[in-house]
Formats: structure tokens, sequence, C-alpha cells
């Protein structure tokens, strides 16, 4: 089930990065489960993980080998190597040697990536004799089955592509990305894979991932759980004709603009796609004192199982929403400037229920598949927008059944 997904995009080649999958039958045997990723020398590499304390070991491996130079990427669905000790640990290392043998590179050249169930060893002998088929069919065309391949319980792959002219000459980006449950970012997301033809310099490129992170994949939820294995990764293959990418010119604006856009459309995919989700919702909280204020109070709502399931049953219960904007620890909140909408339904205003509120109104906009909810807090000028999705009979179903 999944909230207006649409059709994956048509994603055009970036010139520089190739892609292969494989069937390494870590979990099942049905679909690809094994994503290789390859940059040229020149390129550059940018990444935010996961802030969860038991992050998985290919987390802690990929930031050790991010510095590195790396030239490939090695994912892995249906098993999360999180929780897994000093063997997780040491096979995290052994898949990137693996592959270093393969390819001909060396071991801190690679980032392992992870996804799946926590806490089971990695099947090592599984993934080996797979590696070779993912190295065989590295191309600039298998976006879409790389989509496919990293996918857990995702209902439909997930990707973006823009191209953005510099001098007249194409920039091209595209995105994927897995999550549909575990999903609360902490400076990274799920799993997400950026790749650009762009020529840029590392440290720009981290400063530019880090800025999109922030307003796209930190600014979603669907259950509140941060994940052991987050991470998204901007990849430079320098390959574009385009000149140099250099900070503070309008060339940087336009292209961090893009990446902004890329990671926000692949995050609203996956709350689009929230496991047992019927219906998205987009909560807007404004005239706040600060932005850091007006986060915490939309992801009060959109953290709260009761707004979750009354969104679920379609269901305007407006006091569930007054409550979570009053436990979201706004200090002196002055009651009678805050108002609450239901898409253009004001439901409260001076302290109260809104004097013209029906609950008809209320019912007609809780009918639809995709829900504004607007704060008006009264305090300041700030203002953030965070996506959630409701909470199903699917969703307890999913997780309840996720290991069977």
């Amino acid at each position: 089930m999944a909230v207006n997904p649409g059709e994956f995009p048509a994603m055009p080649a970036v010139a520089g990065i190739t892609l292969g999958t494989a069937c390494a039958g870590i979990k099942q045997t049905v679909k690809d489960d094994l994503l290789l990723v390859a940059m040229p020398a020149q390129a550059s590499c940018a990444a935010v993980f996961t802030q969860n304390a038991f992050c998985a070991a290919p987390v802690v491996v990929a930031k050790a080998h991010l510095p590195q130079s790396p030239r490939w990427l090695l994912v892995n669905s249906g098993n999360a190597n999180a929780g897994t000790g000093a063997q997780g640990m040491q096979d995290a290392l052994d898949t990137c040697a693996g592959l270093a043998n393969l390819v001909g590179g060396k071991q801190n050249q690679v980032l392992p990536f992870s996804t799946g169930v926590i806490g089971q060893p990695l099947p090592m002998a599984k993934i080996t004799a797979a590696l070779p088929a993912t190295a065989a069919d590295l191309s600039e065309s298998h976006w879409d089955k790389a989509a496919r391949a990293i996918m857990t319980t995702d209902t439909f792959p997930k990707g973006v592509s823009k191209v953005l002219m510099l001098d007249g000459h194409a920039v091209t980006i595209n995105g994927i990305a897995k999550g549909a449950g575990m999903i609360h970012p902490n400076m990274a997301t799920l799993l997400a894979f950026i790749a650009t033809d762009a020529c840029i310099s590392q440290t720009l490129l981290q400063e530019c991932l880090a800025a999109a992170v922030e307003l796209s994949f930190n600014r979603i939820t669907v259950d509140g759980d941060t994940s052991t294995n987050d991470a998204c990764v901007l990849m430079a293959s320098g390959c574009s004709t385009a000149p140099e990418i250099i900070a503070g010119t309008q060339h940087y604006q336009a292209f961090s603009d893009a990446v902004m856009a890329v990671c926000k459309h692949l995050a609203e995919l996956i709350i689009r796609d929230g496991e047992g989700a019927t219906k998205l919702m987009r909560i807007v909280v404004s005239e706040a004192a600060s932005e850091e204020e007006a986060v915490r109070v939309a992801k009060t709502i959109a953290h709260s199982p009761l707004v979750k399931t009354a969104f679920f049953a379609s269901d305007p219960n407006w006091g569930r929403i007054l409550a979570a904007v009053g436990r979201a620890g706004v200090e002196n909140m002055v009651l009678e400037d805050v108002q609450i909408y239901l898409g253009e339904v004001c439901i409260v205003n001076n302290g109260g229920r809104a004097l013209d509120y029906t609950e008809e109104a209320g019912q007609a906009v809780m009918d639809r598949e995709e829900i504004i909810i607007t704060v008006k807090l009264g305090r300041g000028k700030s203002a953030q927008e965070v996506l959630t999705c409701d909470f199903s009979y699917d969703y307890v179903k999913i997780n309840a059944e996720y290991r069977t």
C-alpha cells in the first residue's frame, strides 16, 4: 500500500557512474539483493550516517573508508549486519576486501552498506559468491535495477532525476532510496544514493549534502525510530563537460538547489511508501520563535500514535492535534495566539475550537489521501515542514511479521 507513488522515472546515464546487481539469496531468492556502484578515479564522494549509538558494522567501516577516495559502493538488502559485534565488523571488512580483490582496488576504497534484519550474521558465502555477477552487470543504465535491489519492505522503487544547465553544459543528478519503516532519520536517511557527473571538490560536496539532508530526510518520520544503518551518499564523477563548481558562485547555488530538490523528492517518496500508509500528512508549523521550535512542534504531532491512528480512520478528532502541540515543550506559549488548520479549515483559534468550525468541514479534509496540517504559533517568523503518514492495521502486521 502506498499513497500516490507515481511511476519510476526515466533515469538518464550519469557519465562515469555504473551500477550492477545480482541475487545473492540473502533472505529470499526472488529478486536481486546485492548492488555494486562504481566510480571513476577522479570522483569525489560525500556521505552522512545514522547517529544511532548501535550503528551497524558497515556504517563504522564506511565512515572509516570515506576519506580514502572511495571507488565502489557495495550494498546488500535482507540483512543489516547490525548488533553483530566483532564478527559483524570483520564481515564488513571482508566484503570490502573480497570486492577489492575482484575489481583490482584497495579494501579502503570500498564503502559497504547493509539493510534488513538486525542481529543476524551476514551470510558471507552467499555474498562472496554473488560478487562476480554484480561486477559483470555494471552499466550506466541500471538505475531501475539498483533501486529495486536495495528494497526491503518497500512496495515500490524510489528514484528521481534532474538535469541542470551550467554555461550551456548539462549536469545530471540521479538519486535512488529505500525505506518504508524504522524511519526517523537523524543526520542521515535509510539508504539513499545520489550521483552526479558534476566536477566538485569533496569538501564542497559534503557541505552541499549536509545542507540538503537537514531539510529533506531529517524532516520526515514514519514511526519515530532511527535506524542502525541509515546512510546517504552523494557521488560526483567529474565527467561532465561543465566547469568545476566553486563555492560562492551561481553555479554552486544552482547545483545545491538541484541536490536539495532531489533529496526532498526522495524523502517524500519514502513517506508515500510508509509501511501500511494510506495517507500522507504534511505538517507545517509557522510563526515559531525559531526553526528548532517549529521542527519540535511538527515532529511531536507527527510522532503521536493518537494523531496517526485518527488520520487512518479519517476521524477529524482535532483534540489529538491540539494535545500534541500543547506537549511539544514550547515555553510560555500564549494559547490565544495559536491557530491550527486541517487543510483550509481552521479548527482551533483563540484558545479553543474555532467558532465557525463544523464536523462536516473537518471530515471533508480527513477523507483526502494527502492532508496539510498547519499550526501558527504566533510567536515569531520561523517556519518548518515535516512529512509523515498514518498508522494503519497493516503497519502493525508488517512489523509483527517482519522476521517471518
